[in-house]
């Protein structure tokens, strides 16, 4: 295999000569959006680019180039935000897909970073693959992957994983600290616990039930209370950082290790375009 694990740092001949013996890829898809005054726009990009790469690494596999546009239009009261519409999103992951397929690739994984919020256009997408085409198509999210563990290495606090607070502070901090405004890490409050969570919570203890709702950016700027901030960064540590990363990393590579055994019989591959 060539040096790099990035589909786009390699020539054709390169990529035709890996799928001589390998069809999976991976496809980190993020966001940007606002995350505080502490953190950039990137961070949702970084989970799913970083876990990539090393996954790639490690599993000898390729890596298509990143897309950093997902669907936020909840942070467009922030300045720099930029969202695609959900069907937008749905549509360009499934022409992705379709592109990749059309040249033997038989295994599609999506590496979400812009956790949770971007899954039901990628879901959708990814039924639609596995539908029309026959390939082998699934979703990595960068939290969910490991969720127990990443909320043991932040300290089972109650919102650690939410937008901007200690987990992702903390991934930055470890993986892109010049990125990071430290001196503007702020200590907020705890959230109080609503009867009907909003979202599919992420930390435990899961004792919220759930009453799916969508803010707009009006909404979810008055509920960041117009930093940006929506959990307490305030213990975040690149200590607490590694340990999110390495388990997230960890566990990501095992399933990619268990896909790769697959046998895909993909009949519609490829598949005209």
């Amino acid at each position: 295999m060539a040096n790099s694990v990035w589909l786009h740092e390699l020539t054709w001949p390169d990529i035709a000569e890996y799928l001589k013996s390998q069809d999976l890829v991976m496809v980190p898809i993020g966001a940007t959006e606002q995350h505080g005054h502490h953190t950039p726009l990137l961070v949702d990009t970084a989970w799913a680019s970083d876990v990539s790469e090393a996954v790639a690494r490690q599993e000898k596999v390729l890596v298509a180039p990143p897309m950093h546009f997902g669907w936020s239009p909840h942070h467009l009261a922030y300045p720099g935000g930029i969202t695609l519409r959900p069907e937008t999103l749905t549509q360009v992951a499934v022409d992705i897909g379709e592109s990749l397929i059309s040249h033997g690739f038989k295994k599609i994984i999506f590496v979400n970073g812009n956790r949770v919020a971007n899954l039901p256009p990628l879901q959708i997408a990814m039924a639609k693959l596995r539908f029309n085409t026959g390939a082998y198509v699934a979703i990595i999210d960068t939290h969910l992957i490991a969720r127990k563990e990443v909320c043991e290495a932040a300290g089972n606090g109650r919102d650690a994983s939410h937008h901007a607070g200690n987990v992702e502070t903390s991934f930055m901090l470890h993986a892109h600290p010049e990125l990071v405004k430290t001196d503007k890490i702020m200590s907020l409050p705890d959230h109080p616990l609503a009867d009907f969570a909003s979202t599919f919570p992420m930390d435990p203890p899961l004792d919220q039930n759930i009453a799916f709702s969508q803010a707009t950016a009006a909404e979810f700027y008055k509920r960041t209370g117009g930093h940006g901030t929506y959990s307490n960064p305030g213990g975040a540590s690149a200590e607490i950082g590694r340990a999110v990363l390495d388990v997230t990393i960890k566990r990501a590579a095992q399933f990619i290790a268990q896909v790769k055994k697959l046998e895909v019989q993909c009949e519609r591959c490829p598949i005209p375009i």
